[in-house]
């Protein structure tokens, strides 16, 4: 049994399009790195296989011994009660990680601006948190649901939801600009909420469809001090805007396929019906032939019938005369 439910197994390789992988793309290699939340160290240990120095944070003392080994240095206790500062300095890191933490405190906001001190000149925050506007949680509050699951989304644990506007806030007002905004995605009816297809009316789901938030499953950051060296807004909006279109015409692609096949197989669909109408016809037509011949060789037979009653009433006769 698991130490922690939220102890996972990190392979960039194999699952390169999951939140730990881009956490991991984001902080890079060779930084001081602090894990805040680390867990059991499962983010550490990947990252130290890149040549980075982890230090950690961790409420959960069972799932902090299992990280220790993995740690530069460990600090165990509530988040919003530690002095960060006050534990590892002033400057100590280049990359501070919020890995899905963020949304289980009940106050994250000074958690983040407590960040801010931490990191070395030229240093960045790399945060993960969820989207609580995916589009199964849309479609399930629709139908007035709103379920905590044991992961997800809707953890039981999460005090706070984001959104992709409301993390821009979120972020401004703790001193942070983003400058690298990716995506974690899960399809419509594909996530643990258990929306289904056949609850929702299909206009609704085509319409959501055009959203390509609605198919965000988390927001993967980095993020830099506003204060820092000037960052190009434009271009970072640019690059996420960019990302969301590339999202969006893949879809339109994979609709306008969808369309193709549908309308082939409408046309095999009316293919295949001319056929069967064709063979049906065919055998009523067969089955008309064979009544009509029956009933001809009916006729037939009683005309010869009728034809062969004179001969034979002749012949008759005729032996009669003989006879007498």
């Amino acid at each position: 049994m698991p130490v922690s439910k939220y102890d996972v197994e990190v392979d960039i390789a194999a699952a390169p399009e999951t939140s730990h992988a881009r956490m991991v793309e984001l902080v890079g290699s060779n930084k001081r790195v602090l894990d805040v939340g680390c867990s059991t160290g499962y983010l550490a240990r990947v990252l130290n296989a890149l040549g980075n120095t982890v230090s950690g944070v961790e409420y959960d003392a069972a799932a902090a011994k299992e990280a220790e080994p993995d740690l530069v240095k460990l600090v165990v206790g509530d988040l919003e009660a530690v002095d960060l500062v006050a534990e590892f300095g002033e400057g100590a890191f280049d990359v501070v990680v919020f890995g899905d933490v963020l949304e289980h405190l009940r106050d994250p906001m000074p958690v983040l601006r407590a960040a801010r001190p931490l990191l070395a000149p030229g240093g960045s925050v790399v945060i993960s948190v969820p989207n609580i506007a995916h589009g199964d949680v849309r479609l399930a509050l629709l139908k007035g649901r709103f379920r905590y699951t044991k992961l997800g989304l809707l953890d039981e644990t999460h005090t706070r939801f984001f959104t992709r506007e409301n993390l821009d806030t979120f972020l401004r007002d703790a001193g942070f600009v983003p400058v690298d905004v990716r995506r974690t995605y899960a399809p419509l009816f594909g996530t643990e909420v258990g929306v289904r297809p056949d609850e929702v009316d299909p206009a609704v789901v085509e319409a959501l469809r055009a959203d390509p938030e609605a198919e965000t499953y988390q927001f993967v950051l980095r993020a830099v001090r506003d204060d820092a060296v000037h960052v190009e807004r434009g271009l970072t909006e640019r690059a996420e805007t960019l990302e969301l279109q590339v999202r969006r015409l893949a879809w339109e692609v994979e609709r306008t396929r969808a369309a193709a096949r549908d309308e082939v197989a409408a046309a095999r669909d009316e293919s295949e019906e001319r056929t069967r109408r064709a063979e049906r016809e065919a055998s009523e037509a067969r089955a008309e032939a064979d009544r009509a011949r029956t009933e001809l060789a009916a006729v037939y037979d009683t005309r010869v019938m009728r034809a062969a009653r004179l001969p034979r009433a002749l012949y008759s006769a005729l032996r009669t005369r003989r006879d007498s």
